[in-house]
């Protein structure tokens, strides 16, 4: 009999080890939803998501007793006060937990559950429940039994033109980053945060694209010189980043009188053998274009945060696209700061050093992403909350690419490296190169 049990444990054991999945949809979620349904008035109790209702009950209270021996009674009727918890759906399985929808009751907002989600995942003892909301008046809680970020496997590359894998969300699905559908993006982090790697993951993807990737770097050039190769140009010094900008302007009035001589409102609406090239703008450590050391760079700071502003307002159309990464992203290095962080509406916040930095980076999109931001601990690089284009936000994390492997990648993908010079000169010239 023991020898049964112990046999019997071993093979559950071995079961949910080496195929987690069969066994939670067979095994483990059945008994989960058992456990959801039967303590859910508990839980809402504890989290504070009941109401408390008045509702009229009636007693039978005995009369005075008659001479036939019969017992006179008459109703009376009272006002008790009941806890009324929400309305809960079955719930339904997912690849790494479960998801289940609530009716809200009279007075309750999704804020309210979103408040209570960590205490929701303490009482059914499951890794981290989110709560959204697809109608008025339902929440939907997808909870995670563990975290689907514990460890990330490389999925297979993205075909399409700007649209570059680079990780996993929370949800299980990649995470994506697709140009063409969000244009500019803040990518804030400090060291060994995964800031770095995540820009080794985009010029993996984007280098077997034909597509200009150009680099403003700097730290002296160290982050972004190994990938020269694939790169149209580097800037690594503030005077060759103002040069820069200047040229990218010049393209992006050139592809303007383009757009408008073909009545197109974007590149994408002109014929292929007249769209020009997309430019990808790679920007790594963006507080340096803004720091200020005396006032003789007043001027020069000037004229690079209003040629930069001026690229992230008008460039999407005319297929320029930015990257911006950095450690410290603050509102004390200017307004110009501020003023390009309204422009880039991709925002991904790794685990950074300051609040501010946080606060600059996912302040305005939600709270609740601040939080999390701000919880993401130094082992776990490359864990990022991100704002997606869904317009909710999620933990992510990126895929682990080493700089030998960026590197390798540049190399390989060296001679679709479009020519700068030649491009800035037929944009000067009114002579266009089709992509």
């Amino acid at each position: 009999m023991l020898g049964c049990l112990a046999a019997t444990a071993v093979g559950l054991w071995a079961w949910r080890r080496y195929h987690h999945r069969s066994f939670w949809l067979l095994i483990g979620f059945p008994l989960a939803a058992i456990t959801i349904r039967a303590t859910w008035r508990k839980v809402a109790l504890g989290c504070g998501l009941t109401k408390k209702r008045q509702r009229w009950w009636f007693t039978l209270v005995p009369g005075a007793v008659a001479s036939t021996g019969l017992v006179k009674v008459k109703r009376r009727f009272q006002r008790v006060a009941v806890d009324t918890k929400p309305f809960m759906w079955l719930p339904r399985p997912t690849r790494y937990g479960w998801r289940v929808t609530l009716w809200l009751l009279e007075g309750q907002i999704p804020a309210d559950y979103t408040d209570a989600a960590e205490r929701l995942a303490h009482s059914w003892g499951v890794h981290a429940v989110r709560v959204s909301s697809a109608k008025p008046g339902r929440v939907t809680l997808a909870a995670t039994i563990r975290d689907p970020l514990a460890r990330v496997d490389h999925l297979p590359p993205s075909s399409e033109l700007l649209k570059v894998t680079v990780g996993r969300l929370e949800t299980g699905g990649p995470w994506v980053i697709d140009l063409k559908t969000v244009p500019h993006h803040l990518n804030a982090g400090a060291t060994q945060s995964g800031k770095s790697n995540l820009a080794n993951a985009l010029i993996v993807g984007l280098a077997p694209q034909p597509v200009a990737l150009v680099g403003f770097d700097l730290k002296g050039g160290v982050e972004f010189t190994p990938y020269e190769r694939r790169l149209s140009a580097l800037a690594t010094t503030r005077a060759e980043c103002v040069t820069l900008l200047e040229d990218l302007i010049t393209l992006m009035i050139d592809r303007m009188d383009l757009c408008r001589s073909a009545g197109a409102r974007n590149i994408w609406q002109l014929p292929a053998a007249l769209r020009p090239v997309p430019i990808v703008v790679l920007v790594d450590e963006l507080a340096e274009l803004y720091l200020m050391a005396d006032k003789s760079e007043k001027d020069e700071i000037a004229k690079t945060a209003t040629a930069l502003l001026r690229v992230a307002q008008l460039g999407r159309a005319f297929g320029i696209y930015l990257f911006c990464s950095g450690q410290r992203i603050g509102s004390d290095l200017g307004p110009g700061v501020t003023a390009l962080r309204a422009q880039c509406s991709g925002r991904i916040c790794h685990r950074v050093n300051d609040p501010e930095t946080a606060t600059m980076t996912l302040g305005d999109l939600d709270p609740a992403a601040l939080v999390s931001a701000r919880a993401i601990p130094a082992e776990a690089p490359g864990v990022a909350i991100v704002a997606s284009q869904d317009g909710q936000w999620y933990r992510a994390r990126s895929f682990y690419v080493s700089e030998q492997t960026a590197e390798q990648a540049a190399n390989d993908h060296a001679h679709l490296t479009p020519d700068w010079a030649e491009l800035i000169a037929d944009a000067r010239t009114g002579e266009r190169a089709p992509l």
